[in-house]
């Protein structure tokens, strides 16, 4: 699958793609697929990318969204600065998760090295407070 998801040539091959990662996740992720089930969506009714139904956010806060077999690296957690609870993305491989940010960056923007980026982000102690007391 890795070389197929970084090599994708055309819009006909991101949607064949699109749907493989579709069908794996509804079969592979329990949550998805709950969710899935609950607005009576399967594979083979989907023939669309449009049509894949997207996870709300808020799951990533009150769940635990990973495929089944797979071991976590590495866990993101989003800075918690609206107060509630923070939402968390459990990472699987992380030389992918890199990779993919890594393209898709330079797919839109060019080489990352011309850049610099720069980020405000609340320090450790806020964040601890904002979840412990928000």
């Amino acid at each position: 699958m890795l070389n197929t998801i970084f090599n994708i040539q055309s819009e006909e091959e991101f949607s064949k793609v699109a749907l493989t990662v579709f069908k794996y996740q509804f079969e592979n992720n329990p949550v998805y697929r709950s969710y899935c089930d609950l607005l009576y969506i399967h594979p083979g009714d989907i023939k669309q990318v449009e049509e894949i139904p997207f996870l709300p956010i808020q799951f990533f806060k009150s769940h635990k969204v990973i495929s089944k077999y797979t071991n976590v690296s590495q866990i993101f957690t989003s800075s918690g600065t609206t107060g509630t609870n923070v939402s968390k993305h459990y990472v699987t491989a992380l030389n992918w998760y890199e990779e993919s940010y890594i393209k898709g960056f330079e797919h839109f923007y060019g080489n990352i090295e011309d850049y610099t980026i720069l980020a405000l982000l609340p320090n450790y102690l806020e964040r601890v407070f904002v979840n412990l007391y928000g």
